[in-house]
């Protein structure tokens, strides 16, 4: 369609300039790292990864009160001894600007991620398992969960007190991540994720199925404020 402008000031040059490229489709179906979100050397087998998931939900059923909001919780690490998880070792502090006001506040307790140093033997001998010791041999991790995100929902847009590694067992070219202004698709292909989760950041399921990653805190000294 032909159309002659009235006025040719600036934003009618720049928008010509703009209709003149096709963005790209291909990309955003792939893993591009930014600021806050990168991709580590080590990786796992994704398709063991996803017979320990069955596995481990053959064993228990996700955990939490927020199930019918898209956001559930398997816990694969514990405090020595636990036997039952509250719905804030489920979720943990964070901290979000709720209304137009911009101020922000916190949401729930701290967590301390150092007092989750055993694996949950309720999943013992899965392959779950050998992950986790992989990453305690690199790195501190404190809670080590499987986190469940409903078909087209969103998290809240907040921070976290610590950094999280991620890895992608279910997904969908839907599912994106964003660590304040970065967002990128984190494929299930068995890579691991480092994520700046200090910074704000929101993960989003535009798919139409769940979205299940492995999500591992790490126990690093912690942001309180």
């Amino acid at each position: 369609m032909t159309h002659t402008p009235e006025i040719i000031d600036a934003d009618v040059q720049a928008v010509t300039a703009w209709m003149g490229n096709r963005p790209d489709t291909n990309s955003v179906a792939s893993f591009v790292p930014g600021p806050g979100i990168q991709k580590l050397a080590l990786s796992f087998d994704i398709a063991r990864l996803r017979e320990a998931l069955d596995e481990c939900l053959s064993r228990s059923s996700f955990q939490g009160g927020m199930q019918e909001q898209g956001f559930a919780a398997l816990p694969l690490t514990q405090r020595p001894g636990q036997t039952e998880w509250t719905s804030n070792d489920l979720s943990g502090r964070y901290w979000l600007r709720a209304d137009e006001s911009y101020t922000e506040e916190p949401r729930e307790d701290l967590v301390a991620e150092d007092q989750f140093s055993e694996f949950n033997p309720q999943f013992t001998g899965t392959y779950f398992e050998e992950v986790h010791q992989e990453l305690a041999r690199r790195f501190p991790i404190g809670r080590m969960r499987v986190l469940s995100k409903g078909l087209y929902n969103c998290n809240s847009w907040h921070r976290d007190p610590e950094p999280r590694l991620h890895i992608p067992v279910i997904t969908n070219p839907g599912s994106l991540f964003v660590v304040n202004h970065h967002v990128t698709h984190l494929p299930a292909d068995g890579s691991v994720y480092f994520t700046d989760t200090r910074g704000y950041h929101t993960a989003l399921n535009g798919g139409d199925h769940h979205r299940v990653h492995i999500v591992a805190a790490l126990a690093y000294e912690q942001i309180t404020e």
